[in-house]
């Protein structure tokens, strides 16, 4: 190759490669500190947030040490940031009286986020059948919200999970636990006997439920 196709070359080389290492610092995330007051929970978040021992002992470490892990929000159209990630934390630093929290903030459409809310707090120690039941509702309708938008739904992708084997296996419970928890929604009275009997909210879950029914009335 002549010197100057080599250099001609190269040069395309440096410049590709320097375009990608542009879109990848582009892409990198950055933790900010943005204001307690412009952070708003989750829609229908599952998780209920306590003023508990735990929240106790939270708060005290956040007075002394800040929040160490950043939460993680997406931007409201409305202005603001939903809490996709830090629920707990959010309702802790306000609680120790700071102004702001460290936050990352990602642009994600709904289907996304609800998943990746689903799974960090499915993390936590204490967790109730009816918040689990409600969780898995919701992770499982995302999941098929993302599916009827792409490919997995072709018969010719033999290896894809279905919706709830990817809920039952993210969670570490079996697919039959995890229709479980989803169907009993399903039932007023059913609902309400189930949870009631795990120490659950029954007023909760025949909100849910009724609100299922009406729902599926209009279908109809």
């Amino acid at each position: 190759m002549p010197k100057s196709g080599l250099n001609v070359a190269l040069k395309g080389l440096d410049d590709l490669f320097s375009s990608e290492e542009t879109r990848q610092e582009e892409q990198r995330e950055q933790v900010q500190q943005i204001p307690v007051d412009e952070l708003f929970p989750f829609k229908n978040h599952p998780f209920k947030v306590l003023d508990d021992d735990a929240m106790t002992r939270t708060v005290e470490s956040i007075s002394q040490f800040g929040v160490l892990a950043p939460l993680i929000a997406r931007p409201r159209p409305e202005g603001g940031y939903e809490i996709i990630s830090g629920h707990r934390r959010k309702h802790a630093a306000e609680l120790a009286h700071l102004d702001t929290v460290p936050v990352i903030v990602r642009n994600m459409e709904d289907d996304a986020a609800t998943i990746l809310m689903v799974d960090s707090n499915l993390q936590r120690e204490h967790i109730l059948p009816s918040e689990r039941a409600f969780a898995y509702k919701m992770k499982l309708d995302a999941i098929k919200n993302q599916g009827a938008r792409s490919d997995l739904t072709s018969s010719q992708v033999g290896t894809k999970l279905r919706a709830d084997e990817k809920v039952a296996k993210d969670s570490g419970e079996s697919r039959n636990q995890v229709q479980r928890f989803v169907t009993v929604l399903s039932g007023r009275k059913t609902a309400t006997g189930f949870f009631r009997s795990n120490g659950c909210f029954p007023e909760r879950t025949i909100s849910f439920a009724s609100h299922s029914h009406k729902k599926a009335g209009a279908a109809g």
